[in-house]
């Protein structure tokens, strides 16, 4: 059986490259634009947006998080729940935009990054004491330490408003998939619990 991980890597890696290099059209196209979005309800957008990428690097991180985390998370959870967590987590990322954003006329965002913190982040809650080794940190470090630093990481950047990065969505994306599985996976928190000692 093919993995779905592996399939929505294919997805990424062709539509973002025809983008980059051959269709330039499909960013205007695809790209989230909430004052689009929401006047013309063009509400593809929050899915489309997600396979487009705005350079090389941008696609490879995304893709190369999303491979080491979604392979073990599709096992974890199976086919049915790994996509939806996969696709809700690149709506609820996309809330933030189209809140903040919905009358700029000149605001557009893109990547995959809100679904791949889905996917990273449910890793997280379920292997939180698994150690992971960052490329420009090569020191094992605890899973939930990372998500903490992460995340503050990212609210820190996010209130600085520098350069193009997308932090809300990071932050969405992050608490989405800690939320799916405690809502939709059962015993998620009986786990979590269990892990800590607490039950």
């Amino acid at each position: 059986m093919i993995s779905v991980t592996l399939v929505l890597i294919a997805l990424n890696i062709i539509i973002s490259l025809a983008a980059l290099y051959a269709v330039p059209k499909l960013f205007e196209i695809g790209m989230l634009r909430p004052y689009r979005t929401i006047r013309k309800q063009t509400w593809y957008e929050v899915i489309t947006s997600g396979f487009l990428h705005a350079g090389f690097t941008h696609l490879l991180v995304n893709m190369f998080v999303l491979y080491f985390f979604g392979t073990v998370m599709e096992q974890v959870l199976g086919v049915g729940h790994f996509l939806a967590l996969y696709f809700s987590g690149l709506m609820f990322s996309a809330l933030p935009s189209l809140i903040q954003h919905k009358d700029n006329p000149d605001y557009a965002t893109i990547g995959a990054s809100g679904a791949v913190e889905s996917v990273l982040f449910s890793y997280i809650f379920v292997f939180p004491t698994e150690k992971l080794i960052l490329v420009l940190l090569p020191i094992p470090i605890p899973a939930w330490f990372f998500g903490i630093a992460f995340l503050a990481y990212s609210i820190y950047e996010g209130k600085r408003g520098a350069g193009k990065v997308n932090h809300a969505a990071h932050i969405a994306g992050a608490i989405w998939g800690i939320l799916y599985l405690i809502i939709f996976v059962p015993n998620s928190v009986d786990h979590i619990l269990t892990i800590f000692g607490l039950l």
